[in-house]
């Protein structure tokens, strides 16, 4: 199927009013398996991010990446950006990377192990040595605005009585706990993208974790004891 009826032409969304082209700019993307791995991507980084920190709160996230995805495409219209679904994975990445538990790290496919916070650097670094320099412009773009959006929202809170949803969308958007919730991100695992997200060490002088109250414990709802050597009594 041909995308041109669904990338963004800035004639024919203004002068012949072809709207949808604002909203599937953001679904389109490259052939192959990178498009696939990237959709994935987009889905586990926003299902990770509404289940651990917009809990009950649907429509905010709703509302909040709506206005995310408005300064996205602010940005790119001086890149005359017909596809804007790079810089929308930035984005998320780059606010799930803000949010996520002081020294956590990210495993990229399995052979280079670094600081979640440095993740979406190396996605735009790819972009660059992959695709020149307007792709890795593109995902800047992305990255400015999961910056602007993690701190005006989550960190000063400056905009952050700019990012409650408006009350008729909370009356569309159920704000129930999104399922399969694991209850934070560091401890997440992006299945398919050759990312895995690894929880921070505990600190020295920090407890352990008790006995049966960790998700370990409670899915065998029994303990078993520590055990004893071979060979001893």
């Amino acid at each position: 199927m041909s995308p041109y009826p669904w990338i963004y032409e800035q004639t024919l969304v203004f002068k012949k009013f072809e709207l949808w082209r604002l909203g599937t700019s953001f679904w389109l993307g490259p052939g192959g398996l990178q498009y696939l791995f990237d959709l994935i991507t987009l889905y586990q980084t926003s299902e990770r991010i509404e289940s651990s920190y917009y809990t009950r709160r649907s429509a905010d996230f709703a509302w909040q990446l709506t206005c995310a995805a408005g300064a996205i495409f602010a940005l790119n219209i001086p890149l005359r950006t017909m596809i804007h679904s790079r810089a929308l994975l930035i984005c998320l990445v780059y606010l799930s990377s803000r949010l996520a538990p002081p020294l956590t790290q990210t495993s990229i496919f399995g052979l280079v192990t670094i600081p979640i916070t440095y993740y979406p650097y190396v996605l735009i670094a790819f972009d660059l040595v992959m695709a020149g320099h307007k792709a890795a412009a593109i995902s800047v773009t992305g990255a400015v605005v999961g910056h602007l959006w993690w701190w005006g929202v989550w960190d000063t809170r400056s905009l952050e009585r700019y990012a409650a949803a408006p009350s008729w969308l909370r009356g569309l958007i159920s704000h129930s706990q999104a399922s399969g919730s694991t209850g934070g991100a560091g401890a997440a695992f992006a299945e398919g993208s050759g990312v895995r997200m690894v929880p921070p060490r505990r600190q020295a002088g920090q407890p352990a974790q008790a006995p049966g109250s960790g998700s370990a414990a409670a899915a065998t709802g029994h303990v078993w004891g520590s055990g004893s050597r071979l060979g001893t009594s």
